[in-house]
C-alpha cells in the first residue's frame, strides 16, 4: 500500500519482516557450539565384506553389458565398472545404522542431519568415519512455578465508547457537492487530481486522480492547504513541497516535488446524527438503538482489552522464563524458526502486493539476519515450555490435535482430511503438536500468575 502525499500517515508495514538494510559489523571469532557433538565409528571388515558382497550379487544380477547373458557378468567386471557406485551403496547401507546404533550407545539424541567427515572405506577393510551434529544438552528448570507477571485489565470508560462511536459516525460520513461558485476554505474537502514530479533523477512522478484532500486537516500536509486554500473548481495550481527526511513514504522522504493541481470540486462533510434511526441504518443485527449499539461496542472494547492484557502478561512471562534459564539451543531449530518467520513474514507481504521482482533485489542473508534473534527467542521458549508441560502433565491427544486441524482447515476454506495431507507432507503435524502443547503450558503458567479471583475480577473489568 503507498502512502498518500498529501497526508502524514503512515503506509501499512510488515511486522516480521524487515526490507531495511542490518548494520554490518566486523565478523567475530566463531565461538564453539556448546550443542555440538561429534562421535568416531568403526563397522567391522567383516560387516563390510557381507555387504560388499550383497551389493556386488545385486548388481551382478541387473547389469546388462553386451556379450553377457543376465546376470553372467563375471564379478570381476562388475567390480571394475560399477567400483564407485557399489562403494557408494555399501556407505549408504552402512553409515546410518551405524551412526545411530553409536549415538544410541552413548545416550545422544541427534537434531537435524549429521556432517559426516573423515569416511575411509575399502572392500575387506573397517569402514571408520567420524561424525557431527546437534543435540539439545540438558538443563533444569528448578523454581519456573516462582515466575509472576502483574496482571491489569483496564475498564472501558463511557470517553472510549463515545470516541468509539465518533469514529464509527466518522467513518458514514458523506460528502456533499458545493453549489456555490467560491474559492476552498478551511474545513472544506477538495476533490482534486494531481501529478509530481522530482527534480532529481531516478525519481518516479506520483500521479493520483479523484483524491479528497481536507483544506486545514491535521492529516494533511501544511503545503497543500497553504497552496490550495481559495482555490476554485477547474482551477490548477502549481507548487512544490519539501517532505520531511522521515516522510512514511521512503520515495518522497527528503525530496521537493513540484505539484499541479486540478481543482475537480468543492465539498462539505456530512456528519450522521447518531440516534436510534442512523443505528437502524447500519444494518447490525440486534441492534435498533444508541444503547444498544453502546452495550456492543463496550462489550468488544472489553474483550480486547482483556485480550492484550492477559497477552502483555506472557509476553512478561516468557520474557523471565527465557531470561531465568538461558538454555543453549541447537543451530538447526534456530535456523528453522528463521525459515517459519521469513516465510509468514513474505506471505504476508505478498498480500499487500509484493512483486517478483520486489523478491529478487531483496538481500535474503541480511533478512535472516535480522530474523536471527526473534528465531532464537522463539525456539527457546518453546522449549523451555515443553520442558513445563513435561513436568505438569500437560498433553496433547490426537482429538485436540483433529479440532486444531478443524478449525485452521475452516479458516482457509479447506476440508480438515486435505489440510491434514499437507500438513503431513510437509512435516508439520508435529508442528502442530508442539505449538498446541506449548500454548497450554502458557496457559497454565499465566493462571499459576494471575490468581483467578484477579482474572475474574479483570473480566467483569475489562470483557
Amino acid at each position: 500500500m503507498k502512502a498518500n502525499p498529501l497526508t502524514t500517515s503512515d503506509p501499512t508495514s510488515s511486522e516480521e519482516v524487515s526490507t531495511q538494510p542490518v548494520t554490518e559489523e566486523a565478523p567475530a571469532a566463531a565461538e564453539p557450539n556448546p550443542c555440538e557433538r561429534e562421535v568416531t565409528v568403526e563397522v567391522s571388515a567383516d560387516e563390510v565384506a557381507r555387504e560388499w558382497k550383497s551389493t556386488l550379487t545385486r548388481f551382478q544380477k541387473h547389469a546388462r553389458l553386451p556379450g553377457f547373458r543376465n546376470g553372467k557378468v563375471p564379478s570381476s567386471l562388475i567390480r571394475s565398472r560399477f567400483g564407485e557406485a557399489i562403494k557408494s551403496e555399501v556407505v549408504e547401507h552402512l553409515v546410518p545404522t551405524a551412526f545411530r546404533e553409536e549415538t544410541k550407545k552413548q545416550n545422544l539424541v541427534p537434531i537435524g542431519q549429521p556432517q559426516v567427515v573423515e569416511l575411509d572405506v575399502d572392500e575387506g577393510k573397517p569402514l571408520r568415519f567420524k561424525a557431527t551434529f546437534e543435540v539439545l544438552p540438558p538443563f533444569d528448570i528448578t523454581g519456573y512455578q516462582e515466575i509472576k507477571a502483574p496482571y491489569e485489565p483496564a475498564a472501558v470508560a463511557d470517553e472510549d465508547v463515545d470516541k468509539a462511536i465518533a469514529n464509527l459516525l466518522e467513518q458514514n460520513s458523506t460528502y456533499v457537492n458545493v453549489d456555490e461558485e467560491r474559492g476552498l476554505a478551511d474545513g472544506d474537502y477538495g476533490s482534486v487530481s494531481f501529478k509530481g514530479t522530482a527534480a532529481e533523477e531516478g525519481t518516479e512522478p506520483v500521479e493520483m486522480n479523484d483524491v479528497l484532500v481536507e483544506i486545514g486537516g491535521d492529516k494533511t500536509i501544511p503545503a497543500f492547504s497553504e497552496n490550495l486554500r481559495g482555490a476554485k473548481v477547474g482551477e490548477t495550481r502549481g507548487f512544490d513541497v519539501t517532505y520531511e527526511e522521515d516522510f512514511a513514504d521512503k520515495r518522497l522522504a527528503g525530496k521537493t516535488m513540484h505539484y499541479d493541481v486540478e481543482i475537480k470540486g468543492i465539498k462539505n462533510k456530512s456528519v450522521p446524527e447518531c440516534n436510534d434511526e442512523w443505528v437502524k441504518e447500519l444494518g447490525q443485527a440486534e441492534l435498533n438503538t444508541v444503547d444498544e449499539l453502546r452495550a456492543r461496542i463496550r462489550e468488544g472494547m472489553e474483550h480486547e482489552k482483556k485480550h492484550n492484557a492477559e497477552h502483555q502478561v506472557k509476553e512478561e512471562l516468557l520474557r523471565q522464563l527465557a531470561e531465568r534459564f538461558p538454555i543453549d539451543v541447537p543451530t538447526v531449530l534456530v535456523e528453522n524458526g528463521i525459515n517459519r518467520r521469513l516465510e509468514r513474514g513474505l506471505r504476508s507481504l505478498m498480500g499487500q502486493g509484493l512483486r517478483a521482482e520486489d523478491l529478487k533485489r531483496m538481500d535474503f542473508s541480511k533478512l535472516r539476519d535480522a530474523q536471527r534473534e526473534g528465531a532464537l527467542r522463539d525456539v527457546r521458549a518453546n522449549l523451555l515450555l515443553e520442558k513445563i508441560a513435561e513436568q505438569e502433565g500437560i498433553a496433547v491427544s490426537e482429538e485436540d490435535v483433529d479440532k486444531e486441524i478443524a478449525s485452521a482447515a475452516a479458516a482457509s476454506q479447506q476440508t480438515p482430511a486435505a489440510l491434514r495431507k499437507q500438513l503431513e507432507e510437509n512435516n508439520g503435524l508435529e508442528g502442530v503438536r508442539s505449538q498446541m502443547l506449548c500454548d497450554r503450558a502458557l496457559d497454565w503458567l499465566f493462571r499459576r500468575s494471575v490468581p483467578a479471583e484477579t482474572e475474574q475480577t479483570g473480566g467483569e473489568q475489562a470483557g
